[in-house]
């Protein structure tokens, strides 16, 4: 081969290379980034259709994320944690009556559990539990859409 038909072979390759590693490069970062994303809102991805999120991992969650946003000390996710039990044990009993109309009981339980969860915070926790509850509330109605109901999910898994 001629000398010029061999450089305008090889840049040719050469152009050829450097574009599919700009495209990998470019995917992976794109791939990285979306799976990041839905990492942060990890909360609240709901679990696919016809499955259950394992009610100890929500638990966890939910404790997790109220030690972070709520800046909860070990003692008050503690008290939470038993919060947590003696709510799921009420549901529990509620359950066991399965009457016709259940919302003001389980509404009443609910209402329980916050009073008691704001009674283990300092003062300067109650907006962030503010907070907390409006965005987790936001987010509920976000995934239910239209026609689903409203007031809270189930009681906090065990």
């Amino acid at each position: 081969m001629p000398k010029s038909k061999f450089s305008a072979f090889l840049s040719l390759i050469l152009v050829f290379a450097s574009g599919a590693l700009v495209g990998a490069v470019a995917q992976r970062l794109y791939m990285v980034n979306t799976v990041s994303s839905l990492g942060r809102a990890a909360g609240s991805i709901p679990p696919p259709p016809g499955k259950k999120m394992d009610p100890d991992e929500v638990r966890r969650r939910n404790l997790a994320e109220m030690r972070e946003k709520v800046k909860l000390d070990d003692k008050q996710v503690a008290q939470l944690d038993h919060i947590y039990d003696q709510t799921r044990d009420l549901f529990d009993q509620l359950r066991k009556t399965m009457n016709d109309n259940m919302k003001p009981e389980r509404d009443a339980i609910w209402a329980a559990q916050v009073e008691k969860t704001k009674a283990i915070l300092r003062p300067d926790q109650l907006p962030l539990y503010e907070k907390y509850r409006a965005d987790r509330e936001a987010e509920r109605k976000k995934h239910r859409g239209p026609g689903q109901g409203g007031g809270p999910p189930g009681p906090p898994p065990r």
